[in-house]
């Protein structure tokens, strides 16, 4: 049995599918954007790049999350 996909990153197939890029270039583009904070970094890519509240949410939260990490 596989273990479901869970929190921002259970977006990332109907990303992928709905925008036509893979989630890496998407991360890539939040990491090159000058802003850093949360709420900025959402606004940005749903006026810039036409994303939904949800997908734009998920991609920044789990960007950030795992740069955190780093």
């Amino acid at each position: 049995m596989t273990d479901a996909v869970k929190g921002p990153a259970s977006y990332f197939p109907s990303i992928e599918k709905k925008y036509g890029r893979p989630v890496a270039e998407w991360k890539d583009l939040i990491r090159s954007s000058p802003l850093t904070k949360h709420g900025e970094l959402v606004t940005w890519l749903k006026t810039e790049h036409a994303l939904g509240h949800g997908h734009a949410n998920a991609l920044v939260a789990h960007t950030l999350a795992e740069d955190k990490t780093r």
